[in-house]
């Protein structure tokens, strides 16, 4: 039986996807075993042997360099992120047999100052696994009026921003268009377990929702990787209707693994409108 691994499973995942006319290559008839390409069709595209190739994918072999790698990412069509993905992957396999469990996370005061300032843009502090660890009035009126105002602060009790998005009812009645939503959220998740092997809470919340929820086993099986960043939705609130926003994420320096995400409308939109009675309702 063949070994898995993190990289070996991304390998085949983003391998089934790419069919030999994405990559000019001749199909010898329309009955093929595989989804996608062969591995040895796939090495040959990368400039490696097909032998080296399937020991990579089996992980049997922990060393390709950066320009091995790239030449993959390439055959296989990957997007920045997906490379990017790939790098880390094959970097932290070794230390993969060396689980720990990171320290407890925790907004600092400096933190808890700023969102308390930003008063009319909602915001909120996540950790490394996506728990929201503080939040202002406006960020828990927006994303989660239905929670206690309190329910960071307790870690027993944290919300945590992944499993609402497909755990809560609340949470996925408030997106528009849920499967956007959620294929950004799996997307980010998967980067975050390449980043933190040894994260066991990290590797926990992954089987809880893979169990919980069938939409995210899917797609977590399609090994999705996309970095949060800046993104434009619709919600349909349950206080102040359907409006627009910008979200951004952006890193915590002195927090690496923490992210400061606030929300924004277009100024004079109805949207912005929406944002202010929502304020004016929390005054």
């Amino acid at each position: 039986m063949e070994a898995r691994s993190p990289l070996g499973e991304f390998l085949q995942a983003k391998r089934a996807r790419v069919s030999p006319d994405d990559v000019g290559l001749p199909r010898y008839g329309e009955r093929r075993r595989v989804p996608g390409l062969r591995r040895e069709e796939l090495a040959m595209l990368a400039g490696v042997s097909a032998g080296y190739y399937t020991r990579l994918e089996q992980g049997q072999s922990l060393n390709a360099s950066a320009e091995v790698l790239d030449a993959i990412a390439g055959a296989m069509q990957l997007t920045a992120a997906e490379r990017e993905h790939l790098h880390v992957l094959s970097a932290t396999v070794p230390r993969r047999v060396h689980p720990a469990t990171p320290p407890r996370e925790h907004a600092d005061t400096g933190l808890r100052t700023l969102l308390a300032t930003m008063t009319e843009v909602p915001a909120l502090v996540t950790g490394r696994r996506n728990d929201v660890l503080a939040w202002n009035r406006a960020g828990h009126a927006l994303f989660a009026g239905h929670l206690a105002f309190t329910a960071p602060d307790d870690p027993g009790t944290r919300p945590n921003m992944s499993r609402m998005v497909f755990l809560d009812a609340h949470t996925r009645a408030l997106y528009r268009n849920w499967p956007v939503k959620a294929r950004a959220v799996v997307g980010n998740l998967r980067m975050t377990t390449g980043r933190n092997p040894g994260d066991t809470a990290l590797a926990a919340l992954v089987g809880e929702l893979a169990i919980e929820s069938a939409d995210f086993a899917r797609m977590w099986a399609e090994h999705l990787v996309d970095p949060c960043g800046r993104d434009t939705y619709t919600l349909s609130h349950p206080i102040v209707g359907d409006l627009t926003v910008t979200q951004q994420t952006l890193t915590v320096p002195q927090e690496h693994q923490q992210s400061l995400i606030t929300v924004t409308a277009e100024p004079g939109s109805p949207s912005a409108a929406a944002l202010a009675v929502l304020y004016l309702y929390l005054a």
